[in-house]
């Protein structure tokens, strides 16, 4: 699992990564708490929420386009430093009254944010090529957003009690300056191309052919097409439970105390599936391994929503964490081996995009659907999510073709519709989320 980091540039934008991740994730639950706690409203701590997804469905596309476009290197670093300024504008508006400064604060935040995804996603099998060494990356990635989640969410919430907002805001700030700093030291080579600027209509006519561009590269990739809905099936379910876990864990299991161990077990399942997936992506065909992933999480989500103590509920966290990671690194790194990486940051953005659309879907529609179901509504809902999310690995059984998995010699053989191509391993040097 730890290979990828024998490449200079992949520790930097490893570690530039895990920095600002852990800044946010600071933030995850203190913004929400403090607006909740100040105001009292759930209308007003829910738009924080909003906050965080509206660029993404409004900026997805364009971001993938830059990412193709531009140099990703000063690209990163440009959306790392204008993050830094966002959320530092937050200072302004935690007092009351000045909430609306929060908000735009937010959506500044995370418009750089998407702007960045994109990038360092086609970023990443640039600097490790598409063999081995991309499943090492992943399953790092993966391990350490599992630290981050196991430790980000809960560390940030008892800082907000001990240190107040102010002291997060800068915090987070100042984690995505020095992941800034990460990519600018990375090498300057390999992160992309340049192309001449167009102004008005030309712009937009350019624009509208990039984005043309990306959805056939998507559309021509038979073993990458699939993908696509089948991970936008299983993130608007895993979104529906989502919504609903703090319900679960102070109505059924007993408190905030017994949430956040529940939270904790979740962290703890992305730890233990980064090593796992690292073993088994490079030796089991991706449609078999996701349709696995995929009917395991599903049984996970039935047993933790069906549970009443923590003996049960605490294992299903496991089982959900250890499974549902490993069913989004497995069409991550198939995408980054199979699209050509002229438009990997179009491809990519069209799958945020979807994510997102899916997750604010099924955000929206858990709540609602558990609202009407009366006394039985978690259960209710956790029936559907089960079935929609084994709806997906039937899916992905049955539409996403056979791919020969990387051989030993870090290649690739992808079947495009113009014949076999093979895509070779970039040599390990220093040259490039």
């Amino acid at each position: 699992m730890f290979q990828a980091l024998q490449l200079r540039d992949f520790r930097l934008l490893w570690a530039g990564s895990l920095v600002s991740s852990l800044g946010s994730w600071l933030l995850t639950i203190a913004i929400p708490a403090h607006v909740l706690l100040a105001t009292g409203s759930l209308r007003d701590t829910g738009l924080t929420l909003a906050a965080e997804y509206l660029p993404l469905l409004i900026l997805g596309p364009v971001a993938g386009v830059a990412a193709d476009v531009c140099d990703r290197r000063r690209l990163l670093i440009t959306a790392g430093l204008f993050c830094a300024g966002a959320v530092a504008m937050m200072l302004l508006g935690t007092s009351p009254g000045r909430y609306w400064v929060l908000y735009l604060a937010l959506i500044a935040e995370n418009s750089g944010t998407v702007l960045s995804s994109p990038a360092l996603q086609a970023m990443t099998p640039a600097v490790v090529g598409t063999g081995p060494l991309l499943s090492s990356a992943n399953s790092l990635t993966s391990a350490s957003g599992g630290i981050v989640r196991l430790v980000g969410g809960p560390l940030g919430a008892i800082l907000l009690t001990a240190c107040g907002i102010r002291t997060l805001i800068v915090a987070d700030s100042l984690s995505y300056v020095m992941a800034a700093t990460a990519i600018a030291l990375t090498s300057r080579s390999g992160h992309g191309r340049g192309r001449r600027r167009a102004d008005g209509k030309s712009a937009v006519r350019q624009l509208a052919r990039d984005l043309r561009h990306g959805a056939r590269a998507l559309r021509d990739q038979p073993a990458a097409r699939p993908l696509l809905p089948v991970t936008l099936i299983y993130l608007a379910a895993n979104a529906s439970l989502s919504a609903l876990l703090i319900p679960l864990g102070i109505q059924r299991l007993g408190g905030g105390e017994r949430t956040g161990l529940l939270l904790a077990c979740l962290g703890a399942g992305f730890l233990l599936g980064a090593p796992v997936i690292r073993v088994l992506i490079d030796r089991i065909q991706p449609r078999n391994l996701l349709a696995v992933t995929l009917a395991a999480t599903a049984c996970g989500y039935f047993l933790l929503f069906s549970s009443t103590s923590l003996a049960t509920a605490l294992p299903a966290a496991v089982i959900i964490g250890t499974f549902g990671s490993m069913s989004l690194v497995i069409p991550q790194t198939t995408v980054q081996r199979l699209i050509p990486g002229a438009v990997l940051g179009r491809v990519s953005a069209i799958f945020l995009t979807g994510e997102a659309a899916a997750t604010l879907a099924g955000a929206v529609a858990g709540p609602f659907l558990a609202q009407a179901a009366g006394a039985s509504g978690l259960e209710t809902v956790a029936a559907a999510a089960s079935l929609l999310t084994l709806g997906a690995a039937a899916l992905a059984r049955l539409t996403v073709p056979r791919i020969p998995v990387s051989r030993g010699d870090g290649e690739l053989r992808s079947f495009l519709p113009n014949g076999p191509v093979v895509t070779p391993t970039r040599p390990p040097s220093s040259s490039s989320r």
